[in-house]
């Protein structure tokens, strides 16, 4: 069987490729793909530390089977750094002026920075107060994967941070903070701190409830992330049960 592999950050520099495709025994695990890896590309036996992956899009351990057409994703730990953390979940109060120092370059002249904060009248609703979840695991990955699509597309663009809290958030409190980084404000700063907001909402696993003084919700999609922006579909979340009493606002 066929597989494709994928490679990310540290792992896609030292092998000096994005992809490469596998042909494995039936039945093949994620354990077999890495160790044809490190034959494929000596060098990341060497330089790789921990490893993760994903199979379309899951996380998986080294034992899970493979099928034909299977995507494995093989990437180091998500982090920022090993001073500061780039893409995080956190349950702490967020600080536009400290997400903003997360990008600072010397090289840099503009950070641009986007919070979204709870909003306490939408319409003729009043909200008491938002609860957020999300798998943080996950969600800190593909804030990473957004980054990658950032740097991508707007090549000058130098950092990217991306910080959203978890648990009750008061009205006026921010929710999630977006910095972007360049040498000039012209580098795409701007536009790619709108596609870091979009992005997060339709493809990061995170989820809002809304609590009003008379009950409360889940604010759900769906969302389809690829009609809006132009995107390469690296992913596209699709539900596995649909309900039939659609309550989503």
């Amino acid at each position: 069987m066929n597989v494709r592999v994928r490679l990310f950050a540290s792992l896609r520099e030292t092998a000096g490729r994005e992809q490469l495709v596998l042909t494995l025994p039936e039945g093949a695990t994620v354990r077999q793909v890495v160790e044809a890896v490190h034959r494929e590309v000596p060098a990341l036996r060497e330089a790789a530390g921990a490893i993760y992956a994903a199979v379309n899009n899951r996380y998986v351990g080294p034992d899970t089977p493979l099928h034909e057409g299977d995507e494995v994703a093989l990437f180091p730990p998500v982090s920022g750094g090993t001073e500061v953390k780039l893409f995080e979940i956190t349950q702490d109060p967020i600080s536009m002026d400290e997400v903003a120092a997360r990008v600072n370059r010397p090289n840099c002249g503009a950070v641009v920075v986007f919070a979204g904060v709870v909003r306490g009248i939408t319409g003729e609703q009043i909200t008491d107060h938002l609860e957020y979840e999300a798998f943080t695991e996950m969600a800190e990955a593909m804030m990473a994967q957004i980054g990658e699509e950032i740097k991508e597309r707007w090549p000058k663009v130098e950092a990217v941070a991306i910080v959203h809290r978890v648990g009750r958030m008061e009205v006026g409190e921010p929710s999630v903070v977006v910095a972007v980084a360049s040498p000039h404000r012209d580098d795409g700063a701007f536009e790619a701190c709108r596609y870091a907001i979009e992005r997060l909402k339709a493809i990061v696993p995170i989820w809002k409830k809304e609590v009003l003084d008379n009950g409360a919700y889940w604010v759900e999609g769906p969302r389809h992330p690829d009609r809006t922006w132009d995107t390469p579909p690296t992913f596209h979340p699709s539900p596995i049960v649909e309900r039939k009493d659609d309550r989503s606002r």
